[in-house]
């Protein structure tokens, strides 16, 4: 069976162009929505009351998020309101879920970038972040990407973190989303992953990038961009 599954990252509380009908509402609707973090500008409480009143009225059954670095909010509430829960939410922080079969495991880290929330020094303390990442993940979901995958900044800097890259190798998810690097949109595949850097704003926070939609095929775990 397959599931439509639509990958968006990096609203910055930008998301109503997604849905507006004078755009063209490019989100579309489908079975699971998720998204990779920085819902917001600064995870101030009405932010985040905006994006989950938004988010949980998507046309989508199932809805999968993670914070990002501008998200401080979620630093101090790691959990949503129920009433958001109800209309098929799913809040990920360091951890699971699994909708339809397929195995989401979601974390909101990354390496030290200025003085925003979720960050961890490389090396040790990222990597015990990592190590948490269950080995039967089909759809892993992180803030910041992986070492070499859609990591690249402005300036032709690599900046995804090495340890990601090794416990991706191990755990092989079918999929690894993540957002943070703007200018890094797109997707790469490697080594049978499927990397995908979902950043709908470009660097100048303008609406710029399509929504990535994938159909996900449950039994065999084939994935098909849309």
């Amino acid at each position: 069976m397959k599931k439509k599954i639509t990958f968006i990252s990096d609203t910055h509380g930008k998301h109503e162009y997604l849905t507006s009908k004078g755009m063209g509402n490019i989100l579309g609707e489908g079975d699971i929505i998720v998204h990779c973090g920085d819902v917001s500008n600064m995870g101030r409480t009405h932010e985040i009351k905006e994006f989950l009143d938004w988010f949980s009225n998507t046309p989508f059954t199932h809805k999968v998020f993670i914070a990002g670095n501008h998200d401080f909010g979620f630093e101090y509430a790691t959990t949503i309101a129920p009433e958001y829960i109800e209309k098929g939410v799913h809040y990920l922080f360091d951890s699971s879920v699994e909708i339809d079969g397929i195995k989401f495991y979601g974390s909101p880290w990354q390496p030290v970038f200025y003085d925003w929330a979720f960050n961890l020094p490389r090396g040790e303390k990222l990597a015990e972040k990592w190590s948490k990442i269950p080995v039967n993940t089909d759809i892993l979901i992180t803030h910041g990407p992986a070492f070499r995958m859609l990591d690249h900044t402005i300036g032709g800097q690599m900046v995804g973190d090495e340890d990601l890259f090794n416990r991706i190798m191990e755990v092989q998810p079918k999929i690894h989303c993540c957002g943070h690097i703007h200018w890094a949109y797109g997707q790469k595949s490697f080594n049978d992953v499927e990397f995908i850097n979902a950043s709908v704003l470009n660097e100048r926070y303008e609406h710029e990038n399509k929504p990535v939609v994938i159909d996900f095929d449950t039994e065999t775990k084939e994935i098909e961009y849309i």
